[in-house]
């Protein structure tokens, strides 16, 4: 992703999907409205984008797009236009980066595992390589800024910054070289007084280096362990001197402060897998929980706490009257949490196999928890959701990924990670070998994946790929709508009950992998999702037309 000149314009690299239809490109998009106003590179660009950056010379015309393909080809496109200017297979493996140089828009510099090269476009779009890190190298240069008057500055994976200048005869030398950080280097910015900052990914700290004094270190600050390392850095107001900064971290938070004073967090995101989600039962707030041992308490987008356990939850589940939410982790824990302030009251060993799917009954005296060893474990609940006590243990053998219980607190239905759904009475801990007798149990909520009143999902004639899978699953409070995602990263939103193959639905095609979990809010005005393995979280107003 690069930021245009002006600053009104971003230009971002967007991967392949699964089906033919979805291939890699780049999109120019407004940073007012987050509008698409140009998208090039179909056809041209093969797997996915690994750089793209503005020329700065001739105020951002070109535009720079690497493709993450086995020739790592660089191209260079006249992107008010579409046109390609030229393009040349760098053959590079590990290749991380690109940028054009400032004082000529005709040379770029390409960086990465034991790269560092300039190309030189001809005017005949042939370009002539100059390698600048000879092979073999053992270093990874991780970020590429420049001097006022040109010369390059990078930063590598064992902590050292270099300088390089330029001889009488254009060739490039080592000015300077030090030691900056313990290990890698996320990033590095030139400000405009000359001041450069970096960032270490390992020793999680941001230094100041004066590049007018021969890069004397001016000051240094380290971020806390609970936010990760830096791997980016941003002015907040560029152009003005006040050293103010934005910082992205390795953990996928983003925060703010200078190295005057302390960094404070103003976005947070879960770091890696993103996989349990819930929503509350009497108002618009919902939790999430990832392998990244955070769970987190949201209204909307407004982070109201988040607390890091000792386990990666992937379920969620709120107590009937709001008060507690119980999670499940990978290791077979069942966690409860003070919905008000985020305390941990309890947590449980409950088997030894990740909890994949939770839910309380409507009183919500009972709670259920399908287990990848294809149990259900039910547990008595106090009435205030913080006592729990093992009631007992359904045996099953397929992995178990969604549950719902019937509103008479009776029944059980599950379904298995085959799309098997079955039926089991609560009370007599035995499956129901009669799905015909279930057809008129009324369920408390409709999470589960497949069954007749969801089934017009599945195979619907109007999906563009016949062989969709779906995921996730949510029925609205209202009991008239559905939500539904798939393995393609689509989200459909249809009418309930849902019957029909020919069932109209609205869809968005919004993740690049599977949709890990979907819900309605509170009021059936907004949804929520999560993208499994991308850890991205979403929040849909719904509009009437």
């Amino acid at each position: 992703m690069d930021i245009h000149p002006s600053r009104e314009l971003v230009a971002s690299g967007q991967k392949a999907g699964r089906d033919r239809k979805s291939q890699a490109h780049v999109r120019i998009w407004s940073t007012e409205s987050l509008q698409t106003l140009y998208v090039f590179g179909m056809g041209e660009l093969d797997m996915g984008v690994t750089a793209v950056a503005f020329s700065q010379l001739n105020g951002g015309s070109y535009i720079l797009a690497v493709d993450s393909g086995r020739e790592s080809i660089l191209s260079v496109w006249q992107w008010q236009w579409g046109h390609l200017l030229g393009k040349v297979a760098t053959l590079q493996e590990g290749l991380s980066g690109a940028a054009f140089h400032p004082l000529d828009d005709n040379l770029i510099i390409t960086h990465g595992r034991g790269h560092l090269a300039f190309w030189h476009r001809r005017k005949d779009g042939f370009f002539e390589r100059t390698d600048i890190v000879k092979q073999p190298s053992r270093s990874h240069v991780t970020s590429v800024q420049f001097e006022p008057d040109g010369d390059v500055i990078t930063a590598d994976s064992d902590g050292f910054i270099t300088i390089y200048s330029v001889d009488s005869d254009g060739a490039y030398f080592v000015r300077t070289e030090f030691e900056a950080h313990t290990k890698g280097i996320g990033c590095l910015i030139m400000l405009g007084e000359g001041t450069l900052l970096s960032g270490g990914e390992k020793d999680r700290k941001i230094a100041a280096w004066d590049s007018l004094q021969n890069y004397k270190k001016i000051a240094d600050t380290k971020l806390p362990e609970s936010a990760g390392g830096v791997r980016t850095i941003y002015p907040q107001r560029p152009g003005r001197n006040d050293g103010n900064i934005y910082v992205g971290t390795t953990r996928n938070n983003i925060l703010e402060g200078s190295l005057q004073r302390r960094f404070t967090q103003v976005v947070f995101g879960h770091g890696r897998q993103l996989w349990g989600l819930a929503a509350h039962p009497e108002d618009e707030l919902f939790a999430t929980a990832g392998h990244d041992k955070h769970i987190a308490l949201w209204r909307k987008s407004k982070l109201i706490w988040t607390i890091q356990t000792g386990y990666e939850c992937v379920s969620l589940a709120f107590h009937p009257f709001g008060t507690a939410l119980a999670a499940g982790s990978t290791e077979g824990h069942l966690l409860v949490i003070n919905c008000e302030n985020g305390a941990v009251m309890l947590t449980l060993r409950v088997c030894g196999s990740p909890i994949n799917c939770v839910a309380y009954n409507q009183v919500g005296d009972m709670i259920a928890m399908g287990s990848q060893n294809g149990s259900i474990y039910l547990f008595r609940v106090s009435r205030d959701g913080f006592s729990y006590k093992k009631v007992n243990k359904i045996r099953g053998s397929q992995p178990l990924t969604h549950l719902d219980w019937s509103m008479d607190g009776n029944f059980v239905q599950t379904v298995t990670i085959d799309f098997d759904l079955l039926f089991w009475d609560a009370k007599s801990l035995s499956p129901e070998r009669s799905p015909i007798a279930m057809k008129d149990v009324k369920w408390l909520s409709s999470n589960c994946t497949v069954g007749y009143l969801v089934a017009g999902m599945w195979s619907n004639r109007y999906y563009s790929n016949s062989n969709t899978i779906i995921t996730t699953c949510s029925r609205s409070a209202s009991q008239d709508m559905l939500i539904s995602g798939d393995a393609d990263g689509y989200i459909r939103l249809f009418r309930y009950p849902c019957m029909s193959p020919r069932a109209e639905f609205h869809e968005a095609k919004v993740y690049s992998g599977m949709v890990a979990c979907g819900r309605f809010l509170y009021g059936d005005h907004t949804i929520v999702t999560v993208g499994g393995t991308d850890a991205s979280l979403m929040v849909w107003d719904l509009i009437e037309e």
